[in-house]
């Protein structure tokens, strides 16, 4: 692989880690609630996931989910849930900071459960990464590309996080902390939605 073709994948990478979308929702969600240490622990159990599919799109695994159409509608009804499950109990659950702020724990299961349930992140990985592989080049290649596209989704989200950090104080005021992860909710119930009808693969 080129120079040139290594710095256009990881300008590729940034620039889709910059899409809002699902992450960042449950980021800003879980900043609210858990703070600094709920957000790494959120960005943690998402990287993981974007490992799995990407080290899956590397080894041809995630190919299986793609030619499977059962395959593929399971995943994608499991995503509807999750992001349903979490955007309805942001959204019209009782907020009450001293007791309901969450672990570490749970922010990584937060984390990793939007992104091994999301069908889409699958399927991008199968499409996404050969298009930087040169013909010919051994399967390290891919599987070095998909560890370069975390390490480059990690720096974004921290990023994020040092943002969010930085306002914590005035995003932990009771009624502006109501109002972001009430948002927050809505928008996780939107992209479930959104989900739940595309049939696209």
């Amino acid at each position: 692989m080129t120079w040139s073709g290594l710095l256009a994948f990881l300008l590729a990478s940034l620039v889709l880690a910059m899409v809002p979308g699902v992450g960042t929702a449950m980021l800003l969600k879980q900043s609210v609630r858990g703070g600094r240490r709920g957000a790494l622990a959120t960005v943690a159990g998402m990287e993981v996931g974007v490992a799995v599919w990407a080290v899956a799109a590397g080894l041809g695994l995630s190919v299986l989910l793609v030619a499977s159409r059962l395959a593929y509608e399971g995943l994608r009804i499991a995503g509807v849930c999750v992001l349903l499950w979490f955007g309805v109990k942001a959204l019209f659950g009782r907020h009450k900071p001293d007791v309901d702020a969450p672990t570490a724990g749970s922010g990584f299961r937060a984390g990793l459960l939007v992104n091994l349930a999301n069908p889409k992140l699958a399927v991008f990985a199968i499409s996404f990464l050969p298009q930087f592989v040169p013909a010919g080049s051994a399967r390290w290649t891919l599987l070095l590309l998909a560890g370069l596209w975390v390490v480059v989704d990690t720096v974004w989200y921290l990023g994020i996080v040092v943002l969010l950090s930085a306002i914590l104080r005035w995003l932990k005021r009771s009624e502006i902390r109501r109002r972001l992860e009430r948002a927050s909710g809505a928008v996780l119930i939107a992209l479930g939605i959104r989900l739940a009808v595309s049939n696209s693969m």
